[in-house]
This record gives structure tokens, sequence and C-alpha cells, in this order.
């Protein structure tokens, strides 16, 4: 389990010791085989599993507790953009996280020094990846800004959606901003995509839902706002519009969703990659949006213990 967990979050025997709140060494012997870990410590070790394989689920009176929890996360996207701390943490935070999910090899460090220096280049990283780094900032601040903006009167639309791939893969792919014209496959999952010819509808579409919540009920929609997040999120993904990105944009997606409803953006941590896929094939290929629901809200709350507020 121990070696599972290693491989699943990309961990060194550091950072799971630090996670366990054990000396390395202590764990150094348990993956070696020369010492067994107590009970008290077999349970975190079950616990810290679950979380990142995806593996287990909270009861209901917990899930509510995590529920009224994440609603106290209050941030709305005027209060992040005058502070300036508080933007830059979350910027680095979320654009370290969001691209070591789709296989960047820069560290949180790297990142930074990417984000504080635009003059920075990195020799022992690929030109794409640092990159990578800087577009998604510039996406995430062009969103922001539209927020900002237009307040109560902003709407997504499809060209809205286009202009964040246009930012975020510009100079990376070519066809940067447009929909992809090409049958796909995801990588380990069985989710079907959406056909070519299937793409502008499908996004006019998820265009119309990601505007429909406010606080009211609609003919397609029932449920709450983290219902709302998690079925949209999963289908944007399953539209798949882009021929690459598209895992960066729909994150984009719902920091933009949680903002605008005065919440904290939920914080998709790279250690957790194997959940956050297993529950959105989940959502895609059998309708149940119920992990990724309470995924999202965890992801919330991670949030506000990154950034320590």
């Amino acid at each position: 389990m121990l070696r599972r967990i290693l491989a699943d979050a990309g961990w060194s025997q550091e950072r799971l010791a630090q996670e366990l709140g054990v000396p390395f060494v202590t764990v150094n012997r348990w993956i070696n085989e020369k010492a067994r870990p107590r009970q008290g410590n077999i349970e975190a070790i079950r616990r810290l599993y679950l979380s990142i394989s995806g593996g287990g689920a909270l009861d209901e009176e917990a899930l509510r507790e995590l529920e009224r929890e994440a609603l106290t996360c209050r941030l709305d996207v005027d209060e992040l953009i005058g502070n300036d701390e508080l933007l830059r943490r979350f910027t680095l935070y979320s654009t370290y996280h969001t691209d070591a999910i789709e296989g960047s090899t820069m560290t949180l460090a790297d990142v930074e020094k990417i984000l504080d220096d635009r003059d920075k280049v990195l020799a022992n990283k690929t030109a794409r990846e640092q990159l990578e780094a800087r577009n998604h900032r510039s996406a995430l601040y062009f969103l922001l800004d539209e927020l900002h903006d237009k307040g109560e009167d902003f709407v997504w639309t499809v060209d809205l959606i286009l202009n964040i791939h246009l930012r975020l893969m510009n100079s990376i792919i070519s066809n940067a901003g447009q929909l992809r014209r090409h049958g796909v496959m995801i990588l380990g999952s069985k989710a079907v995509l959406a056909e070519v010819d299937e793409i502008s509808d499908k996004l006019e579409e998820l265009a119309w839902k990601l505007n429909v919540w406010s606080g009211d009920l609609s003919d397609w929609y029932r449920g709450d706002l983290f219902d709302w997040m998690a079925q949209t999120h999963a289908g944007f993904e399953q539209i798949h519009p882009f021929s690459d990105g598209n895992g960066r944009v729909g994150r984009l997606i719902l920091d933009a969703q949680a903002l605008k409803e005065g919440l904290l953006p939920p914080l998709v941590m790279k250690e957790r990659k194997k959940a956050y896929y297993k529950f959105l094939e989940r959502a895609q290929r059998e309708g149940d949006y119920r992990p990724l629901r309470e995924f999202l809200i965890e992801s919330i709350v991670t949030t506000k213990d990154v950034l320590e507020l």
C-alpha cells in the first residue's frame, strides 16, 4: 500500500513521512519490510491510500459536515483580485497542480520562479512546460477580469470558452482557440467522447447549463451548487472540445463557477489525480455524480488549507 501511495501521488519517501507524521527512517523501514507499522499507523496509511486512490467515500453525516465547511469557504472575485498576495499564492498553486496533473515535471519552486520573473528560463525544464505555466496564469487572469468587469452580467458563451483555450494553449499548439476536427480518446478511460460533428452543438448546450445556476432549479437539473459543478464539469470533459488542454480549461471553468457564487475555487491536487480521474469517468459512464461532487467539496476545503485562510 505504501508503494502504491508513492506511485499514485508522485511523492518521495520524505513527503510520505511528513503526511503520516512519522520520521523518514520509519517509512523507509516499512517500505523495505524491515519493520511493520503499528495499528494506528496502518489506519492512517489506509485513509491516505483511499483518499489518493478514490477508494473510499464519506458517510452521510461526515459529508454534510464537509458541505457545511465548504460553504463557509467564502471568496469572491473582487476580494481575490484586490489582494495581491492571495492572488499570487492562488495562481501559483492552481498553476502548479493543474499542469502537474497533465504531466508537467515542474516543481512548485520551478513554477514560482517562472511566474515571478517573465524573463526566467529554466535550463532543466522544457520550453513547453515553462510556457504552460505562464499561459495558465494568462488564461486565469483573463477569466478573473471577465468575472470582475461584467459582474452580474457575466455569462458563459462558446466564444468565452474558446478565448480561455486560446490563452491557455497559445504558441503551444497550432489550433489554440479552435474546436478539434478529429476524433480523440482519453488514455486509460472508457468514457465515450463527443463526435466531431457534435462538438459545437454540445458546447452550446454546455454553455447554457453553465448559466443555469442562480439558486433556482431548471428542467434539466435537480440538485445543489455542488451537483451543478460536478455535472457541468463531467459534461465539459466528455465533450472534450479541443485537441489538447481540455482538463485545464475545465478546471478553470470550475474556478470561475465557484468564485461567481462567492466560494473558494476547488484546488484539484496532483496527488489525487487518480481519484479525480476515477470519479470523473464514473460520472461520465454511469451518471453517478456523487463521488465527483464529494471530491469537489473536499477540494474547496483543500484550497482553504493550502492558502492558510
